[in-house]
């Protein structure tokens, strides 16, 4: 028997999981939180959303650090960035996984785990965005900014972060994109994301497991593809404006 004699069989059974791989078993309640078990891509998508969200800001606060003119806040910013730069991903899941029990005195919920991990992964990576936006605008824009009579915090505020950080948007959604398809490592761990529903769908049907991950390597293509795209958009309208106002 050939494939193709079988494949409507087993693609019809991908049909019938297929709302497992998108948002798992969900329960909605009339409590907040009101979706439980939320799994699948949908469960994949927040993870990449609250860590990109959480990363920015702590991210943020790293790159001013390590421009600062202040040894005391560049060094613990240096060391923080390239020490967690040269960490596995998947050594930092496990690192606050089994962390959070000792330091806490219980266990956190493994979706927690995880998030605080990409976070702090994130983070680092987007500490250099910053640094990088901000070193690339003209050198000429803080004396300027300073000249006018703005202190250095109010100058960094209101003259160069805002048209740094306008350089940075597509850096971040890149970054985004490579979340996206890091939180397949939260699998690990337990975390019912997009692989996990898929391997635990694989041990229920055994005899789709090529149909399986090609439908989760589409799933996560066609996100990535998205996010991908709405980045380039970004770039072609930032050059735009860029020129404009030269």
């Amino acid at each position: 028997m050939s494939y193709w004699d079988v494949a409507p069989e087993h693609w019809g059974l991908i049909w019938d999981n297929l709302d497992y791989f998108l948002w798992g078993a969900v329960r909605f309640t009339s409590e907040f939180p009101f979706v439980e078990n939320l799994g699948g891509l949908a469960a994949s998508v927040v993870l990449a959303l609250l860590g990109i969200i959480g990363a920015f800001w702590v991210g943020l606060a790293a790159g001013l650090m390590r421009i600062s003119r202040s040894w005391w806040m560049r060094y613990p910013a240096v060391v923080y960035i390239e020490a967690i730069r040269g960490t596995p991903l998947l050594m930092l899941i496990f690192w606050f996984f089994f962390l959070a029990p000792i330091m806490l005195g219980k266990t956190l919920p493994a979706f927690h785990s995880t998030l605080i991990a990409f976070i702090v992964f994130t983070s680092a990576y987007i500490g250099e965005i910053v640094r990088a936006g901000v070193n690339a605008l003209p050198g000429g824009q803080m004396e300027a900014a300073r000249g006018s009579g703005l202190s250095h915090v109010q100058a960094m505020r209101y003259i160069i972060l805002p048209q740094a950080l306008r350089n940075m948007i597509p850096s971040f959604v890149n970054q985004f994109v490579s979340l996206t398809k890091d939180t397949s490592l939260a699998y690990i761990i337990g975390v019912n994301e997009l692989m996990r529903t898929a391997v635990q769908v694989d041990n229920r049907e055994t005899r789709i497991s090529f149909e399986i991950y090609v439908t989760i390597a589409i799933m996560y293509f066609v996100v990535c593809y998205v996010l991908t795209s709405y980045s380039r958009r970004l770039e072609k309208k930032l050059s735009r404006y860029q020129a404009r106002d030269r």
